[in-house]
């Protein structure tokens, strides 16, 4: 039974977000997370006041209410430290810690004792790339990855070949997606790691990592895969994929920030060289003092994506076809990046030839979307990931990435389609070059001159 303190203030939790789905959707027009009526918006577009409507989950997602549930008690009553052994308010946290172990572990099919808490996702790729690598460096200094990975994944290797390492880069075909042959035939006798991430964060493509994972294993080959944009959104076995380190981020989710995971398989047996000193927790791979109620919001996250996991992805991927037959139903010149099958439907990357996607993020204010990851957002480049399957310098600076989640609504994505429709067809007819190809004219033909 908790505490009086804990009971009261889960209750006014309870009272403001809702414990249900349902009761969250219809809650959350008071906080402004819904869209506005469709007819206010058309008729009011312009003077449009209050929170944009969310659609960027493959940035972050929102923490679901049923995991603010179970992480209250640990942020209140029971605050002890999990690694104190003396008295009952480091045992209360320690079961907890270990009750969600469990329930990330049960999530990908692994043992509890395979799993390591972490920051999230960029630390435990750090941990992975950086801790594996330096571990076998004595007898295998070659690392390979892909050209699409996450920016974390790729500095790591880079930071690699400053300490002597070799790394392949391999590039991808023009659906986003690795060549096996080519895959194996870079696999080097001194090949210590290959690093492919599962579920490209941009494009939102799937990597065959089942097959890549026998490759892996018959070559003795570790195989680490970052699962951040994967994990409780599709289903994973780590054995029946032969995974042996997988990266887990909590807020990908619904979890709260500033938790993760590391899975690393214990037979065959993976070693790695601690990034940081300390008490030696985590099987001494990562020191520090776990955070009891980020711990616990991981796990019931994990808990209920893998009950509610098939519904969800049922419902996003109808939300997700959705928006593109409505936006290219009445836009033409419209491109899906990536691979239109092999892919995780919640993340719909498009571009929208002869306009800049900047200028149609400016003219969206009222939905939050993103012209690629938010970790290399801030660059005026375009995406190095569309760069990499391919795409035309013009449609990579023209893609916009519409993440769909479980708390989108059928509202939203209609509301979203129609201002899509709306402002492309608005910059469009201030294009210059649009208005070109309207005319004819080839612009891939014409000779640019330099001022």
């Amino acid at each position: 039974m908790l505490p009086g303190i804990c009971r009261s203030t889960v209750g006014a939790v309870r009272s403001v977000v809702g414990v249900s789905r349902r009761h969250f959707l219809q809650q959350s027009s008071s906080l402004g997370t819904v869209a506005p009526k469709l007819e206010d918006a058309v008729t009011n577009e312009d003077t449009f006041a209050g929170r944009a409507l969310y659609m960027d989950a493959q940035s972050t997602t929102p923490l679901d209410p049923r995991v603010l549930d179970a992480m209250m008690p640990y942020s209140l009553a029971y605050f002890g430290n999990p690694h104190s052994r003396t008295h009952s308010y480091g045992w209360e946290s320690e079961e907890a810690v270990e009750k969600a172990r469990a329930q990330v572990a049960r999530l990908i099919g692994a043992d509890s004792r395979e799993i390591i808490f972490t920051s999230g996702a960029t630390e435990s790729n750090n941990i992975s790339v950086k801790g594996v690598g330096r571990f076998y460096k004595s007898r295998k200094k070659h690392i390979l990855t892909t050209q699409t990975e996450h920016k974390c994944v790729l500095d790591s290797c880079r930071a690699l070949e400053g300490e002597g390492f070799e790394v392949t880069y391999l590039p991808v075909q023009s659906n986003g997606i690795v060549d096996l042959k080519v895959f194996e035939e870079a696999i080097r006798p001194d090949t210590v790691l290959a690093s492919v991430m599962m579920v490209n964060n941009e494009i939102g493509v799937k990597q065959p990592i089942p097959e890549m994972g026998k490759i892996c294993r018959a070559h003795k080959v570790f195989l680490h895969t970052d699962a951040a944009q994967a994990v409780g959104k599709i289903p994973v076995d780590v054995n029946e994929m032969n995974i042996d380190l997988m990266s887990i981020s909590g807020h990908k989710i619904y979890a709260p920030k500033g938790i993760g995971a590391l899975y690393v398989r214990r037979r065959p047996r993976v070693r790695i060289e601690a990034l940081q000193s300390g008490g030696g927790q985590e099987r001494g791979m990562r020191s520090g003092t776990l955070p009891t109620p980020l711990i616990v919001g991981l796990g019931e996250a994990c808990n209920i994506s893998q009950k509610e996991m098939e519904y969800d992805h049922k419902r996003i991927s109808a939300l997700a076809n959705r928006l593109i037959s409505k936006v290219t139903g009445q836009i033409s010149d419209v491109i899906q990046n990536g691979d239109p099958d092999q892919r995780y439907p919640g993340c719909v990357n498009l571009s929208f030839a002869y306009i800049e996607g900047e200028s149609l993020l400016m003219a969206l204010k009222s939905v939050a979307l993103s012209s690629g990851s938010a970790c290399t957002s801030a660059s005026l480049e375009p995406s190095y990931v569309l760069r990499a399957i391919g795409a035309a310098e013009d449609l990579a600076h023209s893609s916009i990435r519409f993440g769909i989640g479980r708390f989108t609504t059928e509202e939203e994505i209609d509301y979203t389609a129609q201002q899509c429709i709306s402002k492309v067809t608005a910059l469009r007819e201030m294009s210059p070059l649009w208005e070109m190809v309207q005319e004819g004219i080839d612009i891939k033909e014409i000779q640019w001159s330099q001022h």
